[in-house]
């Protein structure tokens, strides 16, 4: 229990699923009980081998699930406390811009980063984790960190400027003001939307600030018949918001921000990666 969060984050962050990372515990569990602790002398270090290799089987199989995806596949929001947002760093790492990042690295290097870069966990820990040699993960590494630095989002944005913006987009949706809505817009601004083939979702992203103006201020009212409102929350370490379609619970919203501007949105709507928004305690990582 000392080490549960720990080792629910580096979960989480190698599989983007919530109910997986906690599934990874609890195979965890399994075999951390049945071990002799006499002869352990860091008990975090072998939870955390025990963890990443129970995740690193199950992000092999999640693999498999995601290529037969009905359309874009986001990771599981996670609802974690306010003050993590105050952690910059770690913050960035959550977030769903990173998480997607993560995804296109292979198994190991996914594993290798998290622990290296994240959890500054060293690199004989790792490797005994990994089944490398430490050679080896040095070089899977710098692979891995030449990879994430090539796509991942420009530079922390602050979580003041974050929450401004976000509540400049939800002000935008509440009055159907469209210059808002495109004043807190970049241009090229991106929209992923994952239904996961349950709820109507766009199959392909939406790429423009004007599309998305005419998307979301034409679906407030009309497209759908229905009324959309929202409230804040943080998510993934960012500010976030939960949206409700006709007073239900229809998605949570998670939003890369850079330069003051809202670059991306990720909308969650596939209702098997929402059971936690409402019922779990936000998380505190560390």
């Amino acid at each position: 229990m000392a080490h549960r969060n720990l080792l629910f984050t580096v979960a989480y962050e190698m599989l983007g699923s919530a109910a997986d990372a906690e599934d990874v515990l609890q195979e965890t569990w399994l075999r951390w009980v049945k071990v002799d602790l006499a002869g352990v002398e860091d008990r975090r270090a072998y939870l955390v081998r025990i963890t990443t290799r129970q995740a690193l089987n199950r992000l092999r199989t999640l693999r498999r699930r995601k290529e037969a995806y009905v359309g874009q596949w986001l990771p599981e929001p996670l609802l974690t406390a306010p003050d993590v947002a105050e952690d910059v760093e770690l913050a960035d790492s959550l977030s769903m811009a990173m998480m997607l990042v993560l995804e296109r690295l292979s198994p190991t290097e996914r594993a290798v980063f998290v622990l290296r870069e994240v959890f500054d966990v060293g690199y004989d820990e790792i490797a005994a984790a990994v089944d490398r040699t430490p050679a080896a993960v040095h070089q899977i590494a710098h692979r891995a960190r030449r990879h994430v630095e090539a796509d991942r989002p420009r530079g922390p944005v602050s979580p003041r400027a974050a929450r401004a913006a976000v509540e400049s987009f939800r002000r935008a949706l509440e009055t159907g003001d469209p210059q808002v809505l495109l004043d807190v817009l970049a241009p090229q601004v991106v929209l992923v939307s994952d239904g996961g083939g349950v709820k109507r979702a766009a199959l392909r992203p939406i790429v423009g600030a004007e599309n998305l103006a005419r998307f979301y201020l034409g679906g407030r009212t009309g497209a759908f018949g229905t009324t959309v409102t929202s409230e804040p929350t943080v998510v993934n370490g960012q500010p976030a918001l939960v949206m409700h379609r006709d007073g239900e619970l229809d998605g949570v919203m998670a939003f890369r921000v850079e330069d003051g501007l809202i670059t991306g949105l990720y909308y969650v709507r596939n209702p098997q990666k929402l059971t936690r928004v409402t019922s779990e305690t936000p998380l505190t990582l560390r």
